[in-house]
């Protein structure tokens, strides 16, 4: 990882500094230290996550530094009370991804491969949101859905599965899979809608 992340250990400091939330806020403050301890709690997880959306690794390695910038310029501009910093961070990540991967197409064989990623309700609606809307609104508006419309929306979105791979991991049939992120978008729409009423017109 190259750019403000420093090697070595991070001083002592107290619970509280030690979370997530107070790295992230000692790193807005300047604090390489910090900033280092966040990379090293977080890594592993956004790599992950780039990884299955972006799936060449030399690319995903340029993603993951993205990320990371992003998040070493960005810290102060996390506000706990609309999310956790994991969530924040795995949004900046799945946005990065997709940039990526569309910037990087050139062949119909690559297009067809990204369509097949994820479910294509999520590809357009959720994607489309988090161009025009800050990350933290995104993970809050996600608190209208029902907990198991929830669960589908960020395994198809944060871990870029398919229908089949989410019907899978959660021992579900598929129809039950799609109504329930059908229903869920729906829903996810309307409250944005209504809550911020200027981007009513994504989707």
């Amino acid at each position: 990882m190259n750019g403000p992340v420093e090697q070595g250990a991070c001083p002592a400091t107290d619970q509280a500094g030690d979370s997530l939330a107070g790295l992230l806020l000692r790193t807005a403050e300047g604090d390489h230290h910090a900033f280092s301890e966040f990379y090293r709690q977080t890594s592993t997880r956004v790599t992950g996550l780039v990884q299955r959306v972006v799936v060449d690794r030399a690319l995903s390695e340029e993603v993951v530094q993205e990320v990371f910038i992003t998040a070493w310029q960005d810290a102060g501009k996390y506000r706990p009370a609309l999310g956790t910093p994991m969530a924040w961070l795995m949004t900046i990540a799945h946005r990065r991804a997709v940039d990526k991967v569309r910037s990087t197409q050139s062949s119909r064989t690559r297009d067809h491969r990204w369509a097949g990623s994820a479910p294509a309700a999520c590809d357009g609606f959720v994607d489309d949101l988090a161009d025009k809307m800050d990350a933290q609104i995104i993970i809050a508006s996600l608190a209208c859905l029902s907990a198991l419309q929830r669960e589908s929306i960020l395994l198809a979105y944060f871990g870029s599965l398919t229908y089949q791979d989410i019907a899978a991991k959660l021992s579900v049939p598929l129809p039950t899979v799609k109504s329930r992120i059908r229903d869920g978008l729906q829903r996810l729409r309307s409250h944005v809608t209504m809550e911020h009423p200027g981007v009513s017109e994504i989707g």
